[in-house]
């Protein structure tokens, strides 16, 4: 029997900065998780990995991650995708130095 279906967004690596981003619901890319596309249909799902997939002059490693409703967009269900969220870990840049009170 197979898994039920979770709710899910779109996420890849931008080609030249490197940074993680995630695919909104007009197509364009965020760096910003809770401006992503909440995804809770499996066609569209698919859909939507594929169009990002094809973008190979934007964005690099597209996949689908889980997610969940947040009171602000959508929210990271596993480890991973928090941290890689969360952006570099290694000292204060990217979307880290955007937030001085951590």
């Amino acid at each position: 029997m197979s898994r039920p279906f979770t709710p899910q967004v779109v996420t890849a690596n931008a080609l030249v900065a490197g940074d993680v981003v995630y695919l909104t619901p007009d197509g364009h890319w965020s760096r910003h998780h809770a401006e992503a596309e909440l995804i809770e249909d499996p066609d569209r799902a698919a859909a939507r990995l594929a169009e990002a997939a094809a973008q190979t002059g934007t964005v690099v490693g597209a996949y689908l991650a889980e997610a969940r409703p947040g009171p602000a967009g959508p929210m990271p269900v596993h480890f991973r995708e928090l941290f890689r969220a969360q952006g570099p870990s290694n000292y204060p840049h990217g979307k880290q130095a955007e937030t001085r009170d951590v």
